[in-house]
């Protein structure tokens, strides 16, 4: 049986993971719409965080996209358990903004979407290998 090395760099991800981290603090600091903010960036942070995760870990696309579809629900939830005013983190501005401070159903489904768009760029370059 042969051993699958886990943990494992891997340049690809990390630099889609450099970029869209950009992308992401540029919309949070420039961007107050009605559209790319909340939705847009809900879709992209999933994906930042499946390309972070992909960086250093060898998992396969269904397990990573499994744990991080799972990470944002608990973001979510935390939100709607108004995380940040019982930790009394209301007054900084780094943890509303990373954390968030309230639950939203049009989140949960911009999460999926962003999974979505993994899977199927994931699919679709797999394929193209083959």
């Amino acid at each position: 049986m042969a051993r699958i090395n886990m943990i494992q760099f891997n340049l690809k991800y990390f630099a889609l993971t450099i970029s869209l981290f950009i992308i992401e603090t540029l919309i949070a600091l420039y961007v107050h719409d009605n559209f790319v903010r909340p939705y847009f960036g809900d879709v992209l942070v999933v994906i930042l965080i499946y390309c972070f995760l992909k960086s250093f870990l060898n998992l396969k696309v269904t397990t990573a996209s499994i744990f991080v579809l799972l990470f944002a629900f608990t973001i979510e939830f935390l939100q709607y358990l108004n995380i940040v005013e019982k930790l009394e983190l209301q007054n900084s501005k780094i943890a509303r903004t990373v954390i968030g401070t309230s639950f939203s159903w049009e989140d949960i489904i911009s999460y999926i979407a962003g999974i979505v768009v993994v899977i199927a760029v994931e699919y679709f370059l797999r394929k193209e290998k083959a």
